[in-house]
């Protein structure tokens, strides 16, 4: 199994058991992944996909983490990293994945700005 198919399936447990407490440990979760100087946590959306129809085999919810780094002139290993880092908090969570699948997402994806997103799972 690649990696890529185990982290979705990773995201997709988390995000299928979302429900207000599951939320709530996310946030929590979330808010202590990097240092107050290097990173802030803005908070998750749950996102679904129109362009999947509704009888698809696939799930057609994903969820957004945000983040806002402190520095703007952010290397690109940097953000890498940063990426890295949200991605394998969440996976080592596996109550919050399971749960987050149960609720129906398929996949996990990071944001640090309001141009991009960077897929976990």
């Amino acid at each position: 199994m690649t990696i890529t198919r185990l982290l979705r399936l990773a995201a997709t447990a988390l995000l299928l058991s979302a429900p207000l407490v599951h939320a709530e440990n996310l946030d929590v979760l979330m808010s202590q992944v990097f240092p107050e100087a290097q990173a802030t946590y803005i908070g998750y959306e749950s996102v679904e996909r129109q362009d999947i129809p509704a009888s698809a085999a696939v799930e057609r919810k994903y969820l957004i983490v945000d983040f806002r780094l402190a520095s703007n002139d952010t290397a690109s290993e940097q953000l890498q990293a940063s990426v890295h880092k949200v991605c394998m908090t969440l996976l080592k969570d596996r109550d919050l994945i399971r749960q987050l699948s149960d609720s129906g997402y398929d996949m996990v994806s990071v944001a640090f700005d309001r141009r991009s997103q960077f897929d976990c799972l």
